[in-house]
């Protein structure tokens, strides 16, 4: 299984980095579209990335539509994330997927509604209480990605030996 993390116009460094962090742990694909709302090389990203960036592999896209022209939602099993989602994420069978994009929208719009509106099936949400606007982006990132991974049964994941054995 190849989970790709798709950041549309992201706009705070530190989540970014946090996100790249998770990516890296996990093995998937960060996906950044641009225009981002920092520079990469930014301290904000690095710091919160650690010494991580070398071991994430990072696409670059010049803006949204070049990223959808490029993969396809009709094609690829895409889900859109947020808080309008159609369906829980949890409620998705991602076991038998091959590869997977998960897309989530900037820190202070999400998604585009044109988007939402058109792949209205492909859209998942993290349920939350309604007086709540939404969750921050890269808690966001791992909660939907550890679920991924754990209905593949953590693939190539490795188990850690505890410390106290």
């Amino acid at each position: 299984m190849k989970l790709n993390i798709v950041l549309v116009e992201p706009e705070i460094p530190q989540n970014t980095g946090n996100i790249a962090r998770t990516c890296a742990a996990i093995g998937a694909k960060l996906h950044l579209v641009y225009p981002l709302g920092f520079s990469i090389s930014e301290k904000e990203v690095k710091r919160a990335g650690l010494d991580y960036w070398d071991k994430l592999e990072i696409e670059e896209h010049a803006n949204f539509s070049k990223f959808l022209e490029k993969y396809s939602p009709e094609e690829n099993n895409m889900f859109f994330v947020t808080t309008k989602g159609k369906k829980v994420y949890s409620d998705v069978d991602y076991s038998n997927m091959e590869e997977i994009f998960i897309l989530f929208g900037k820190e202070t719009k999400g998604l585009p509604e044109d988007i939402l509106k058109k792949y209205i099936d492909k859209t998942i949400r993290i349920p939350m209480r309604n007086m709540i606007r939404s969750l921050n982006l890269s808690n966001s990132v791992a909660i939907v990605a550890y679920e991924i991974f754990k209905q593949c049964d953590f693939y190539n994941l490795e188990e850690i030996s505890s410390y106290f054995e």
